[in-house]
């Protein structure tokens, strides 16, 4: 049984997939930091917004929708899933070469 490893073959391939993954975990966070009502003024919780807003810039405002926590998991959730599915595909396409 051959197992193989997130950065087998390409290096690159692994550095594009760890980013993409880390840009999805901190909207990730983001979104469950909000849907728990967390402490904005926590420097922590500022630090997490600040960066997903930045890294969801683009799909920030895409839907506007009520109540306010659908838009933001909407919003937010659909710019980490952009980060997930198209840094992994690229990653991939990468780690070929």
């Amino acid at each position: 049984m051959v197992t193989t490893t997130r950065t087998a073959g390409n290096p690159i391939a692994g550095i594009i997939a760890v980013i993409a993954d880390v840009a999805a975990f901190i909207i990730g966070l983001w979104i469950l930091m909000y849907l728990l009502d967390a402490n904005r003024d926590n420097t922590l919780v500022a630090i997490v917004r600040d960066a997903a807003n930045w890294l969801a810039g683009w799909s920030r405002d895409m839907f506007s929708v009520q109540p306010e926590w659908w838009r933001v998991v909407l919003n937010y959730g659909i710019a980490a899933l952009v980060y997930l599915v198209i840094g992994n595909a690229l990653a991939r396409a990468v780690r070929r070469f």
